[in-house]
């Protein structure tokens, strides 16, 4: 009876076998596809609308007919719109922006970068600050001066309210259980959706400008604090824990003198990462408006200047290495306090230092309040990024005349090699077919709640519209995933089997994950001219080291005793890896196609401002043309569900794989 009952799920098994149901369906798909190729395919031009970007478009004209009369509106969100537009203006006013009675700000050039070398060394050390004093000097050497203060406007700003909103809760997450089981599915939830995602539906309730960009870049910024300050609390010494607690404390001293201090250190990790998101997050805001740098790369983006955009991202860059500096460093300094051999006099003469820097700190804000010379920052100062603009400009022009050959070949592999044939199949066939297919083969890999959630994704695609547009994003991100899974696995594998390859190629992973999405367009963009090629590949520089990082954690987390076993069995170098190493390491592997497919979609917006089109072109023209916003939602979400099924397919495939190896 036993060996009857288990020959049905054999059998079941056998029919399901993805390695030769995926060949099959691939076969089949092939077969009709040529016979109905151009048919059903719900292709739409790039300014026709259906009905469901109409209704979409009739709901942003009622919502903003309704703002000054509906009480949501009048009591709660424009409360909210002002309270926020208040606070970044109070900050823009202080450091970037002329106040209402003040043809400058209240604190000049000179006061600030007072002001941030003084924090610098104060969390940091002498390097630290001599970095950041190097790098707000730049700002103004580059002509950005006022752009770089808006944009450290909106991110103080966000992390401000971070902080204030996002530390309370990861503490009450690292104390309480049942708070960490509800929070942690949302806080998945927001990191899984791609970070332009929430400037539509923000827009269209508090409208484009600064209250939109700091929201949205809220939602986005806050997961990691949350995230990591519950990690420090719970990863506290229980026996610590236990102790203070047989000494008498209350849960509120245990928390405010153990938990915390022993904490300190992850909490200012989490902190970091914050404040990396909320500067990426409010560079790509500025599709709605925020002020700042982002606004001069957009504009340096959609009209080609590569110069421009080259020396607006160097600013990104500068001012991201100086935050992530910073507060690394005050992470490295918030470890338990070790005894210094000198008796404390070190501490005595850093003590020193910081009161001599505040005091030539509040000479500085004093003199940049009162003489125009320390407010705006010099004219006469040399004009480095005209230089830098030139310069770029000039080498860009000379790569476009002397490698076009090469460009050109790589660009012709990639597009008629990979891309256009993949395309063609996706959008040129009915949609009825390429959804079958796609359903059928998330069912061999994924199973069958993988296979529903596909169905579920890609019938919502149709119902919004953009069934045509999507397919050609669709290819392009798994184009650009294969390729940086590839990268993953080949650099991921290396690292983990040599000390050496991870100390050299790790610091530059590092720095990669500091820069954010648009600064990658514009190398490309000087390669490759605006291009699909453009946008895929720096997406997959954009998601390569989050992949790589991902697979080395993973192969090195591999069980030595497997490794040293299979070594002893006389297995190859070749074979440990393939038959070892990967297949134990299959879940990071799937966390890092996971990470892989968000990064790259992260792009595919931004991709848009450079001929990427798609998807991506939706999105940005719907911020652009109020007849274009209905269009534009839909695309974003499509972006979402495209995101969803590839997500959970890989997932359940990576799960069913580790099962069958079992």
């Amino acid at each position: 009876m036993a060996t009857a009952g288990m020959s049905v799920p054999r059998r079941r098994l056998a029919r399901l076998d993805p390695r030769w149901g995926v060949p099959v369906v691939l076969a089949v798909w092939l077969l009709l596809w040529v016979v109905l190729r151009g048919h059903a395919t719900l292709a739409l031009d790039n300014a026709e609308l259906t009905s469901v970007h109409l209704r979409l478009n009739r709901l942003n004209d009622a919502i903003g007919a309704s703002r000054n009369s509906n009480p949501v509106f009048v009591y709660f969100l424009n409360d909210i719109r002002s309270a926020i537009d208040a606070f970044v203006t109070f900050i823009q006013h202080l450091i970037s922006q002329p106040s209402a009675d003040r043809p400058v700000p209240q604190i000049g050039w000179l006061g600030v970068v007072a002001i941030a070398t003084t924090l610098a060394y104060g969390f940091g050390n002498w390097r630290v600050a001599l970095l950041t004093a190097a790098g707000f000097v730049l700002f103004g050497l580059q002509g950005l001066w006022q752009e770089s203060m808006d944009t450290l406007a909106l991110t103080l700003a966000t992390v401000l309210l971070t902080v204030l909103f996002g530390l309370p809760l990861g503490i009450w997450a690292g104390v309480n259980r049942r708070v960490d089981a509800v929070v942690t599915p949302v806080l998945d939830f927001m990191q899984t959706m791609p970070s332009y995602v929430y400037l539509a539906p923000l827009a269209l309730f508090f409208l484009i400008g600064p209250a939109s960009a700091v929201i949205a870049t809220f939602i986005y910024a806050i997961p990691p604090i949350i995230r990591i300050t519950a990690h420090g609390i719970r990863d506290v010494d229980e026996s610590t824990v236990e102790a203070a607690r047989a000494m008498g404390s209350t849960r509120w001293q245990i928390l405010t003198r153990v938990q915390l201090p022993m904490a300190k250190r992850t909490i200012v990790v989490g902190l970091n990462q914050t404040i990396m998101a909320a500067l990426s997050m409010v560079t790509i805001a500025a599709l709605i408006a925020a002020p700042g740098v982002g606004q001069t790369i957009i504009r340096a983006l959609t009209t080609l200047k590569v110069g421009v955009a080259f020396n607006a991202g160097l600013a990104i860059v500068v001012m991201a290495i100086v935050l992530d500096r910073t507060t690394t460093a005050a992470s490295q300094r918030a470890r338990p306090h070790r005894t210094d051999r000198a008796g404390g006099r070190t501490w005595f003469d850093r003590r020193l230092a910081v009161l001599a820097l505040t005091a030539v700190t509040i000479v500085c804000v004093y003199l940049s309040h009162t003489y125009v010379w320390a407010a705006t920052f010099p004219g006469t100062a040399p004009d480095l990024g005209g230089t830098i603009i030139s310069a770029v400009d000039s080498a860009t022009n000379w790569v476009q005349l002397h490698l076009a050959g090469v460009t050109g070949a790589f660009k012709d592999v990639i597009s008629y090699g990979l891309l256009n044939p993949l395309q063609a199949v996706l959008a040129e066939g009915p949609w009825y077919l390429t959804g079958s297919a796609v359903v059928l083969l998330s069912l061999l890999l994924g199973g069958r709640v993988a296979a529903l959630v596909t169905a579920g994704c890609l019938g919502l695609i149709v119902a919004l519209g953009v069934w045509y547009d999507a397919m050609f994003t669709l290819a392009a991100t798994l184009v650009a995933t294969v390729i940086v899974m590839l990268l993953g696995v080949v650099v991921g594998v290396w690292m983990a089997r040599s000390a050496a390859a991870d100390r050299v190629i790790r610091p530059v992973l590092d720095a990669g994950q500091t820069m954010p999405a648009f600064v990658y367009l514009v190398p490309f963009l000087g390669l490759f001219g605006a291009s699909r090629l453009t946008a895929i590949t720096a997406a997959v520089v954009y998601a390569a080291p989050a992949a790589v990082k991902l697979v080395a954690d993973a192969v090195r987390g591999v069980s030595p005793s497997a490794v040293e076993a299979a070594t002893a069995s006389g297995s190859t170098t070749w074979q440990i890896i393939t038959k070892v190493q990967l297949p134990m390491a299959r879940r990071g592997l799937a966390l890092a196609a996971n990470q892989g497919i968000i990064y790259v979609l992260s792009m595919v917006v931004v991709g848009g401002l450079v001929g990427a089109g798609a998807l991506g072109y939706d999105v940005v023209a719907g911020f652009a043309q109020i007849s274009q916003f209905g269009k534009g939602l839909a695309a974003g979400a499509a972006i979402v569900l495209l995101g969803v099924l590839l997500d959970r397919t890989a997932r359940a495939a990576a799960n069913r794989t580790g099962r069958a190896h079992h």
